[in-house]
């Protein structure tokens, strides 16, 4: 399958920005759970501006890459491959039938833990402390959805067709 120049462009584009955004999720994690994160930490937010921003950091990159891939990367891969565009949700159970996504349901909980980093610790210390070990430990699941996603892009501009 031969995909027009502008097709490859997006996609080699797309494939460099999650690199990147990858590098600078693990980078944010690292700052922001080293050491591990305790309740009381952030219960202690408002007197902590440097855990604070160490946070917000890991949130914004934690969200973005999620952005990246379900509502820029995915899509725009699954255009190359001929599918006609779609919403997230779907989208998602294209990815999960292709194999390159483990679970739409686990994505699902991923993209739901987005207000609870970023609202509910206006109020709720637990929530917010549950929410981010959350993502944290699931920061895998990005970087393996990321890296099927790569994996297919760089098949197509190889030749090969999958799904």
């Amino acid at each position: 399958m031969t995909l027009p120049v502008e097709t490859q462009e997006r996609l080699a584009f797309l494939v460099r920005v999650v690199g990147k955004e990858i590098t600078h999720l693990e980078y944010a994690a690292n700052q922001a759970f080293t050491p591990p994160l305790t309740l009381s930490a952030v219960d202690d937010l408002d007197s902590n501006p440097a855990l604070a921003l160490r946070l917000e950091a890991f949130t914004s990159r934690f969200c973005r890459l999620q952005d990246t891939l379900g509502d820029k990367l995915l899509p725009a891969l699954l255009k190359a491959l001929g599918e006609s565009p779609s919403a997230l949700l779907i989208n998602l159970n294209k990815a999960e039938k292709y194999g390159w996504l483990e679970s739409v349901d686990e994505w699902v909980s991923l993209r739901q833990l987005r207000n609870k980093m970023i609202h509910e610790y206006i109020e709720d210390a637990n929530v917010l402390h549950a929410s981010l070990v959350t993502a944290y430990e699931n920061v895998s699941v990005l970087e393996q959805f990321s890296g099927q996603l790569i994996t297919q892009v760089e098949r197509l501009q190889e030749g090969e067709v999958d799904g």
